[in-house]
């Protein structure tokens, strides 16, 4: 890779690097003065990694992914490790909508469905890239336009995420997008999160609460079924923090399903307003992680279809359970579903998401 300048400042750095392997690509590295660093690319607009400390100040990546660039672009290598996910992040079933009375017809990604914005989505897409730092830390934003058409979505969109890698040890992802004619929009953020920094372990020892009431059962495809559920009684129910290997020991037709989680949750709180979504808890590095998000739902994931055949950094291959992933974003297959919230954006109408994860140690 080669180096190009250092931004420096009182309150980070910001690199950039030409990242070998893939023309074009970029990585930039962005600094705190306590050590901790985020590595982002405008391929895919990526968290590649995230170094930050336990309780004894020890630095380790909290991510899965990889060192080389072009493992991003193969699903076979990839589960969307650390991408932006867009247009349509989730299923939507049979890749159909309709919209203003014209039915939209997507690529299928499974046989069944529609996911994570089709099998050319915006993690495999080449973002144009600018990064500064400022007083709420080192930062880089990514943009491109989403053509009328592109993964047969209508309209022309033009998208912006913006990484911060503020002060406080918080990675913010602010969203933002604008489009020509009516569309559907729902993007969210796919990173796999380990907190003990040793990815060759599970995240089962992880507590996980998240500030749900309920909770979407999933059919044989993982689309929403009719209605919503209550957690209450039931694995799902992690408003109070539970470690995710006794969650699991609980019998549920649900999880066993999944051979994990692999569900939306409805977040309390009013969507728009940046509030608490989950919090995740490694005891013994005593790292913790806040999600906080404007979004009205979670994808609560907990890396159910890692089975050995990935490998990533330091040549470590990813077992089922190696990472989690909590996706702020809209409900999967909204565009089908009247009853939730909708996702659907029109001209002059911008669109904004916050989604912000803040790392501490106890």
């Amino acid at each position: 890779m080669t180096p190009l300048p250092v931004t420096p400042s009182p309150v980070g750095t910001l690199a950039q690097q030409v990242w070998d392997g893939v023309p074009g690509a970029l990585l930039f590295t962005l600094t705190l003065p306590d050590g901790s660093e985020a590595r982002v690319s405008n391929l895919g607009a990526t968290l590649v990694s995230l170094r930050v400390p336990d309780r004894d100040g020890a630095l380790a990546d909290v991510t899965l992914g990889h060192e080389d660039p072009q493992a991003y672009l193969d699903r076979a290598r990839t589960p969307y490790f650390g991408a932006t996910i867009g247009r349509y992040a989730n299923r939507i079933a049979g890749g159909r909508f309709t919209l203003d009375g014209r039915e939209v017809q997507l690529p299928l990604v499974e046989p069944h469905t529609t996911l994570h914005g089709g099998p050319e989505g915006f993690d495999r897409r080449l973002w144009t890239a600018q990064g500064s730092v400022g007083e709420d830390g080192p930062t880089v934003l990514f943009t491109r336009l989403s053509p009328d058409g592109e993964e047969g979505f209508p309209g022309n969109l033009n998208v912006s995420v913006r990484y911060t890698l503020r002060p406080d040890r918080a990675v913010q992802i602010d969203y933002h997008a604008v489009t020509d004619a009516p569309t559907v929009v729902n993007l969210t953020h796919h990173s796999y999160w380990n907190l003990s920094g040793d990815p060759s372990r599970s995240v089962l020892d992880h507590e996980v609460r998240i500030t749900a009431g309920q909770f979407t059962p999933v059919d044989a495809h993982l689309l929403p079924q009719p209605a919503h559920a209550p957690v209450q009684g039931t694995p799902f129910d992690l408003r109070e923090g539970r470690v995710l290997a006794d969650a699991l020991a609980q019998p549920h037709p649900q999880t066993e399903r999944c051979g994990g989680f692999d569900h939306n949750f409805l977040l309390n709180g009013p969507a728009g307003q940046l509030r608490l979504a989950a919090t995740v808890r490694h005891a013994p590095s005593g790292r913790v992680m806040d999600v906080q998000t404007t979004e009205p739902g979670v994808q609560f994931y907990t890396g159910n279809a890692l089975d050995g055949s990935v490998q990533g950094r330091g040549n470590v291959t990813y077992a089922a359970h190696a990472g989690l992933c909590l996706e702020p974003q809209h409900y999967p297959d909204s565009p089908n579903r009247l009853d939730f919230p909708s996702t659907r954006l029109d001209p002059a109408q911008p669109w904004y998401s916050c989604t912000v994860y803040a790392f501490r140690a106890d």
